[in-house]
């Protein structure tokens, strides 16, 4: 089979497949909702949810439909060979970032503002036109820079080692990632600002944990979240002497002490259960399958010629690679690493408990959860192949037999 018929059969299948993912979630407006978390929402405002989880799942289906039939047309119509200079090495890959880059971004500042439009109907949404804006534009610029470098490096490379660039660029793009991933919190206030924590019981509560445990992080920082949205949330970053607990200013105002304890003890799980370390390991494996597909291409120079290419173009391969392939070897590949996220979810929230806030975090969780509609009974396929985090009723039935398991542990420890 021709290239160009097998990719395009190949992005039309995985198409399909998200789609089919995306109507199971559709339809997750309609499931029975557990026992545990009926008390969510009210009747009034969980048909809000249906309607607002509806909106927002059929802007996703049409996005990913639009964004199918604009690539699907540039691929077959030899589109982006027509608008790559033929000449040269280093021009062609620039002129084809920044055109992959235009097309891509269009699409994506137009349905990003659907969403947005969505969001402030239901009354998420605190963003303002200008600050949409510059965040449209930091994307668009970081997305280029980056492709662009990795465009080059990639041609570098290879002009220079041959095929011994598969493993020197498996080690640049690990270098990258960790480099990302190490700068993080500094690269977070391109879009928001961050202040410490202010003195005070929550403060003096909050580093209690740390401390019974010995360990010591670069700062308890609130991020200014209200800026954007109503929605919370919190999350742990960086290496070393740069780890980070970050809490929305959101989750400030919408919990009690105790359950804000709670979800720093989840946070605090995470650290001490090596997560961060152990997600870039797993990522190895994404970058492993990244790198095959690559090298691939660049050992067979005629795989851009049945799309219209007169050379070989390093950037057209990263896009081909990037569209089509690598989200098909995620299909598979995710449904392992999400399993390892929700196990990861539920030792971080063993460790809340094990902290004594069983019950802040059951309540903190719920009002997470109602305040920033999430969805309470989703399809289970969905969550075998996708979830990073178990659904809220699995968390809670797990935190409460956590619960009872040390309630149990300390009386069988009792003197008679």
């Amino acid at each position: 089979m021709e290239l160009k018929i097998f990719a395009l059969v190949l992005f039309t299948l995985l198409t399909a497949w998200n789609l089919f993912l995306e109507i199971l979630d559709y339809k997750a407006a309609d499931n029975p909702v557990p026992l545990n978390v009926i008390d969510v929402y009210d009747r009034k405002t969980y048909k809000k949810w249906q309607s607002y989880h509806r909106e927002k799942v059929g802007l996703s289906i049409v996005s990913m439909l639009v964004s199918f039939l604009v690539l699907f047309m540039l691929f077959q119509f030899d589109l982006f060979a027509k608008v790559s200079p033929e000449k040269g090495i280093y021009l062609p890959i620039l002129v084809l970032v920044f055109f992959d880059t235009l097309v891509e971004g269009v699409i994506g500042v137009i349905f990003s503002f659907v969403n947005m439009t969505i969001e402030e109907k239901y009354g998420f949404n605190k963003s303002t036109m200008e600050t949409f804006a510059q965040d449209q534009v930091k994307e668009l610029v970081i997305g280029f820079v980056l492709n662009l470098f990795l465009a080059f490096a990639l041609a570098a490379l290879h002009r220079w080692l041959g095929d011994w660039i598969l493993v020197l660029f498996a080690a640049l793009m690990l270098c990258v990632m960790l480099l990302v991933s190490f700068l993080y919190p500094w690269l977070s206030k391109i879009f928001n600002h961050f202040t410490p924590l202010e003195d005070g019981e929550l403060k003096d509560k909050l580093t209690a944990l740390l401390t019974g445990h010995g360990y010591k992080v670069r700062g308890i920082m609130v991020m200014d979240a209200s800026r954007r949205t109503t929605k919370s949330n919190a999350y742990f970053t960086g290496f070393g002497k740069s780890k980070t607990i970050v809490l929305y200013d959101t989750l400030l105002s919408a919990l009690t002490t105790d359950e804000i304890c709670a979800v720093f003890a989840h946070e605090m799980g995470h650290g001490l259960h090596m997560d961060t370390l152990k997600n870039q390991l797993i990522n190895l494996g994404n970058i492993a399958g990244m790198v095959l597909l690559l090298w691939l291409h660049v050992h067979f120079a005629g795989s851009c010629a049945p799309f219209g290419f007169a050379s070989f173009n390093y950037a057209f391969v990263m896009i081909l690679v990037g569209t089509i392939y690598m989200p098909v070897f995620s299909v598979f590949y995710d449904i392992l690493t999400s399993r390892h996220s929700r196990r990861a979810e539920f030792a971080a929230d063993a460790q809340a408990v094990q902290e004594g806030y069983a019950d802040a975090l059951v309540s903190a969780l719920k009002k997470i959860n109602r305040e920033d509609f999430g969805t309470l009974s989703p399809h289970p396929l969905t969550v075998l192949l996708s979830y990073s985090h178990p659904t809220l009723s699995q968390r809670i039935t797990a935190i409460e037999a956590k619960k009872k398991e040390m309630q149990h542990g300390e009386h069988s420890t009792e003197p008679d």
